[in-house]
């Protein structure tokens, strides 16, 4: 068995990687800033940016084609069990809380957080029985992915993950989609007649907050809003465990979240933040910072009271002192009553069972419920019938930068490995493991590894290619094995949704390393060396990448690599967040990719070469 010996006496975790996305992310923060006066100010500008990050194009002339399928009646109010249509073929599932009497009455868009079973939890249903007593209509949906757009009807499932970031790859995004049903949820309740079109609010906690916040951004609409647990700032998102319903891709290139607050201006908005909220997005400094910033918008407006920040001595929660917060806001700011302060009491409420609110059957939904799954599935081959390879369109999708050699220090020889540490134009810190072959006429296989060099001593295509007689260099890919010795998954999902933020990815940056250990190769060997790529799992797709872009034929040796950049929920919990390469499918698949390497393609598997 061929052991893999560490390059540094010790290594890292993430020290190098966590400061340089820290450093990046607070100079982008700071680079953006809120004008004082409103002769600075764009917001339609900004909205049109940030639509195009989003991915999406809102259609308000499209038909609801509103289905009642139940109608359950509260005493005081009823609640209608229904769906729309948001998009072709997309079709959302929501409950619609309506008090007794004519009206018109103020409504709410009512948002869930990161439960699976979306609006159907008692915790969301609390917010729709309590306001429908107080003369609001509710309007709760189902996010994309979560409730009963779930893959499965009834069975609940997580929508962010590698399913959700999936969408980024066509082009789209969680959080665009959810913007969409959202905003398709307002067109509902405007073409009600009970309800007063002028005084429409918004609420939600946690993923819900979230959607709050960009609703109340996006669609003027909305005239007052209240995030809970989900404003701080995007520089906060960076290295934190944020959902993909929370990334905005290349956020931090087109704003700070003060500007997105600002959008809300002159309409009202009250973040709430807990003291004990565990996730550092979220810590309440932050979104003092940067409520304090996108005041200057509403003070422009002569209406700086409009914004507002609540803090609680509480966890990441909604609770009932936060409902009653949120119904003075909402008295004062959709009704004209009060001064915004919290209401002493709530009325009494019970949930129901999670079946008796559903809209469909278990397992008879309506086929247009589209899910993710078959979603991303019917996007992926349109786009593919239209992609065009394009190396430039390739390199700007992965963010690709030219990194060079600034330096190398040869370290002592352990056993048939050359042990070398490369600096890399940009600081980066790259352990090299070479193994020159007897016969030089024989290929170097570059070997890219994210895991620790623990998990890879034996490892039988390694093995298979040092018994061949080639050259082996194995390096340890930006954030990865020596560079981060935290030996985890998450570390990865963490690295490629904090890059997305900066505009960059994780694919990209270990492309990078490949390139720079090529240029190191054949400054050193003389520039007709022969280089092949390898990788395992995630690092495969960066070796195939990598290939595609050279302008030599380039042998590949992939381990339990993917074919496709299509999601298949059987990665789950196989592969990283890595994998995820917004836009990917304008381009190309990894098909195209195999044949643009133009050399022999070895797959393995863990038992050896297949």
């Amino acid at each position: 068995m061929i052991d893999l010996p560490n390059v540094f006496n010790a290594g890292f975790r993430g020290e190098l990687v966590d400061a340089e996305l820290r450093t990046a992310a607070l100079k982008k923060e700071r680079m953006h800033q809120v004008p004082f006066s409103l002769d600075e100010w764009n917001p339609r500008e900004l909205r049109c940016r940030i639509f195009e990050a989003m991915g999406i194009t809102p259609d308000h002339t499209l038909p609801l084609d509103v289905e009642i399928t139940k109608k359950i009646d509260r005493g005081s109010y009823k609640i209608l069990c229904l769906s729309y249509v948001s998009r072709p073929g997309v079709r959302v599932t929501g409950n619609l809380y309506v008090p007794a009497g004519e009206g018109p009455f103020p409504a709410v868009i009512n948002m869930h957080g990161h439960w699976s079973q979306g609006r159907l939890a008692a915790r969301v249903q609390m917010r729709g029985h309590i306001l429908a007593q107080l003369g609001y209509v509710v309007l709760a949906v189902d996010a994309f992915g979560s409730g009963e757009r779930s893959p499965e009807h009834g069975v609940y499932s997580y929508h962010g993950g590698l399913q959700g970031g999936s969408l980024f790859q066509i082009g789209e995004s969680l959080m665009g989609f959810q913007v969409l049903d959202n905003m398709r949820g307002v067109d509902l309740l405007c073409s009600l007649p009970y309800v007063k079109k002028e005084c429409i609010g918004a609420c939600g906690a946690s993923g819900g907050g979230n959607q709050t916040m960009w609703l109340a951004a996006m669609d003027e609409r909305i005239t007052a809003a209240v995030p809970v647990v989900s404003v701080g700032s995007f520089q906060s998102y960076v290295l934190c465990s944020n959902c993909m319903c929370e990334l905005l891709p290349s956020g931090l290139e087109i704003a700070n979240e003060a500007e997105v607050l600002a959008l809300v201006a002159p309409r009202a908005i009250m973040p709430v933040n807990g003291m004990l909220d565990d996730n550092p997005a979220f810590n309440p400094a932050e979104t003092r910072r940067t409520v304090d910033e996108a005041r200057r918008v509403f003070r422009a407006y002569g209406v700086p009271d409009n914004i507002r920040q609540m803090v609680t001595e509480e966890h990441h929660f909604f609770s009932p002192d936060v409902v009653k917060a949120l119904i003075g806001w909402f008295n004062l700011h959709l009704k004209g009553e009060g001064d915004g302060e919290a209401v002493d009491s709530l009325p009494d409420w019970t949930p129901l069972p999670e079946e008796e609110v559903m809209v469909y059957p278990m397992g008879k939904r309506n086929p247009d419920v589209i899910s993710m799954p078959e979603y991303l599935c019917k996007r992926e081959n349109e786009l593919l019938e239209k992609a065009c390879f394009d190396p430039e369109l390739l390199c700007d999708i992965l963010g690709l930068e030219d990194v060079s050699v600034r330096e190398t220090t040869r370290f002592s020889k352990q056993g048939i490995w050359e042990r070398i540490g490369i600096e890399g134009s940009d600081g980066r810190l790259t352990p090299l493991l070479l193994h020159l072959p007897d016969d030089p006429e024989k290929e170097i296989v570059i070997v890219g590894t994210a895991v620790s060099k623990l998990y890879l001593s034996g490892n039988s295509m390694i093995e298979a290619l040092l018994d061949s007689g080639c050259g082996v260099a194995v390096v340890d890919l930006w954030g990865g094995g020596e560079n981060n010795l935290r030996f985890s998954h998450d570390n990865d999902n963490y690295y490629s949704r904090s890059l997305m933020w900066l505009g960059k990815t994780l694919q990209g940056k270990w492309v990078e390393d490949f390139r720079m250990v090529e240029k190191f190769l054949k400054a050193l060997l003389g520039k007709e060396v022969k280089i092949a790529a390898a990788g395992i799992r995630d690092s495969a797709v960066a070796a195939v990448l990598f290939a595609a872009l050279r302008k030599e034929n380039t042998a590949l040796h992939l381990m339990e690599s993917p074919l496709s950049f299509g999601y298949d929920a059987a990665r789950n919990g196989k592969f990283s967040q890595a994998v995820i390469i917004p836009r990917i499918f304008s381009c190309c698949d990894i098909p195209v990719l195999l044949e643009r390497a133009g050399g022999e393609v070895a797959f393995y598997d863990l038992k050896g070469k297949k």
